[in-house]
């Protein structure tokens, strides 16, 4: 259960990064780069070295924390250091951290100098389970997110638990959710494991679960043409949510609270528009309201969600296209909502907390 195999990669599991150290010492690579926030190279970067035997060949590329920082102004500043270090097409870029740093990290990764390696090593639940796998790569413009960005798989994943030891509890809920949407989407079984077990307590036996239905559906449908899709299931509303907390609220959502929102809300259009049942809205609904605590959409924000829903990358002619699910463990996508239908799905989740 260490490996998953990928579209031309490996995914590691609790390897304690040997395969990582092979890599490095074959020679293939003229400089090494480690891409990291501050918060990072604070706590995460000393198990990084220590599970190479305390490494030091590379130089370290620092960031600041947080999604507002995931914009082309701090890519220039990347790219611009990566060319002061003199940073050739043979160098390597490993990615150490959360989403934000694998998104970002992959995204220079693949455009300096038309495209050079790198290797994601998530170190949040949210982009072990999420960001880091499947070969998306991006960045933020205007408080939308992931506007301008590529298509382009690292050379591996390293997933390693000890890194979770890091990460605060409001961060482990929200990769949390990622997970959830996982069992919703594809794994009925799964869906239901989940909901049994403490949250506070993720195993990486559910991890890898995570990890394996991503993987299976982006292996399939790399280039998001289809299938890939369902992985947007609540993130046509909850990306908006979070673009506007993000925009509004001085203590923004977190993605993972945000997709709560929005897994809510597509649930209930889900049962107006597809094949959902009533009781399993329900089931979903009281699940989600359990674990993740409430956030008022205020009624004035309904233009502005509008405004960013239309900027969805997933829209087609025009058409805010939406990933439903048929039942909990099967999803369909391509699905035209109505506006009135939208907007009743935000009323359903401000009442789902009055209930």
């Amino acid at each position: 259960m260490n490996k998953l195999e990928s579209a031309g990669h490996n995914i590691y599991f609790d390897t304690r990064l040997a395969p990582l150290a092979e890599i490095i010492e074959n020679g293939k690579y003229s400089n090494v780069f480690v891409f990291a926030d501050r918060n990072t190279a604070e706590l995460c970067l000393p198990v990084f070295r220590e599970m190479l035997d305390d490494f030091s060949g590379f130089d370290l590329i620092e960031t600041d924390p947080g999604e507002e920082n995931k914009n082309i102004d701090f890519c220039i500043g990347i790219w611009k250091t990566l060319l002061d270090f003199g940073a050739d097409r043979k160098c390597l870029v490993i990615n150490l951290g959360g989403g934000v740093i694998t998104d970002m990290g992959g995204f220079v990764a693949s455009t300096y100098k038309r495209g050079v390696d790198f290797i994601n090593i998530p170190t949040t639940l949210l982009s072990q389970v999420d960001a880091s796998v499947g070969g998306k790569t991006g960045i933020d413009i205007d408080n939308v997110k992931n506007m301008v960005g590529t298509f382009s798989l690292p050379q591996a994943v390293f997933i390693e638990a000890e890194f979770l030891k890091t990460v605060p509890q409001r961060e482990m809920l929200s990769g949390f959710a990622e997970m959830i949407k996982h069992g919703l989407i594809a794994d009925q079984e799964y869906y239901y494991q989940l909901k049994a077990a403490d949250y506070k307590n993720i195993t990486t036996a559910a991890i890898h679960r995570s990890v394996e239905i991503k993987n299976e559906v982006v292996t399939a449908d790399p280039q998001e043409k289809g299938l890939r899709k369902i992985l947007n299931f609540g993130h046509t509303i909850g990306h908006a949510v979070e673009s506007y907390s993000l925009s509004k609220d001085k203590k923004p959502l977190t993605h993972g609270e945000a997709i709560a929102i929005g897994m809510i809300c597509e649930a209930y259009l889900s049962h107006k528009n597809s094949t959902l049942t009533a009781e399993e809205l329900e089931e979903i609904r009281q699940y989600i309201s359990k674990v993740y605590p409430a956030y008022k959409i205020k009624e004035k924000s309904f233009a502005q969600l509008s405004v960013f829903m239309q900027s969805d990358k997933k829209n087609e002619h025009g058409n805010v296209l939406f990933s439903l699910l048929q039942s909990i463990g099967k999803c369909t996508y391509n699905c035209r909502v109505s506006e009135s239908d939208i907007v009743e799905s935000l009323e359903y989740y401000n009442l789902t907390y009055a209930k």
